[in-house]
């Protein structure tokens, strides 16, 4: 279970394309769910706590503050796992009302020389009932779990309002927080519903039908004023927080890029940690803020938690360098706590601001 044994993995997996070997991985840790041995093993090797690290957010115990990034689970078919990898919470989906294939294959591409990755999947997932199933089943640890909804590709954009009252109702009674992704750039004029007349009518919508914190997830591509205002807006709507970002369509970034789909990991990772940085200094302690985006150490982590974000979430990076580096990021978190003379998280978050 060291770092070096994932890497042996990883030429084993790299060795397929992207999308298989995101289902044999998905198999494994799908099997892992099943054998509550194999759960307390690795959870006893990967998970990291420590009273610094712990945190109450939306009612909820965070153990660590690393959590898992929507996409990689889209079906909710990974939960039990999540925490033997030693994420201290997760985000399920994006998951859309109706079951839908996504867009056509290949559809996911590994940037090797850029330790990243470029997706145009499509929000392809089983839909909101099996996602429920998903969600009735009893689990190992009890830990967050936030659900990314989104509305389906054939819903014009003048009826998203409708798919997303019906994902508001189906999770009114499940997980821990609900985000509203209108920021993938993988269904046509979806980013086109990030304006704030939209944002008002969403938020009203979704405080009426549930009780769950609601949180806004935006793009890297917008200019950092046009984004302050919109997650503003947000908040005055009655957003519960903001994550900042979601995937890149900066082509220039890479000479390796395709021109379609968005691209995560390395190549992102000054990207969104500047707009993050934008909307920590106008948000911080006005709402709840979550990093992500290329995030790759602790020290890029900890750099989002001084500039705001009282969580931040990892996908692709973990690709590349497996389970330990979530591990290496809460242990090395705890150091750099207390390097700089902090006896909780609580006291690091927004210190370039205070």
């Amino acid at each position: 279970m060291s770092f070096f044994s994932y890497q042996t993995l990883k030429k084993l997996l790299f060795k397929f394309q992207p999308e298989t070997a995101h289902s044999i991985v998905g198999l494994g840790l799908r099997t892992a769910s099943h054998v509550p041995i194999l759960l307390r093993l690795f959870s006893k090797h990967y998970f990291i706590t420590h009273p610094s690290l712990k945190q109450n957010i939306f009612g909820k115990t965070f153990q660590n503050p690393v959590g898992l990034g929507a996409g990689f689970d889209k079906n909710g078919q990974y939960i039990a796992a999540m925490p033997t990898m030693g994420f201290g919470f997760t985000e399920i989906g994006t998951v859309t009302p109706k079951p839908q294939k996504g867009n056509p294959k290949p559809r996911l591409f590994r940037l090797l020389a850029d330790e990243s990755i470029q997706n145009a999947m499509g929000f392809n997932n089983k839909g909101s009932y099996y996602m429920l199933q998903q969600l009735k089943k009893p689990y190992f640890f009890d830990y967050p779990i936030g659900i990314n909804i989104g509305k389906n590709k054939i819903t014009p954009e003048n009826e998203a309002l409708s798919d997303y009252e019906l994902l508001f109702k189906a999770f009114k009674e499940y997980g821990d927080y609900v985000v509203i992704n209108i920021s993938s750039p993988n269904t046509p004029g979806l980013r086109d519903l990030q304006n704030e007349s939209f944002i008002k009518a969403i938020f009203k919508m979704g405080k009426e039908i549930t009780t769950k914190p609601i949180l806004l997830k935006i793009a890297p591509d917008m200019e950092a004023d046009a984004a302050i205002t919109l997650c503003k807006t947000a908040v005055e709507a009655g957003a519960d927080g903001i994550i900042a970002t979601n995937t890149t369509i900066d082509y220039s970034l890479t000479s390796h890029a395709k021109d379609f789909g968005g691209i995560s990991g390395a190549l992102l990772t000054e990207k969104s940690y500047t707009l993050f940085r934008a909307i920590g200094k106008e948000l911080y302690g006005k709402t709840l803020l979550i990093s992500v985006g290329g995030i790759d150490s602790a020290e890029d982590a900890y750099r989002r938690i001084k500039a705001g974000a009282s969580l931040v979430q990892i996908y692709s990076m973990l690709v590349y360098k497996g389970p330990a580096l979530i591990k290496e990021i809460n242990e090395e978190l705890i150091r750099l706590l207390q390097k700089d003379g902090y006896n909780h998280i609580n006291e690091a978050i927004g210190a370039d601001w205070r």
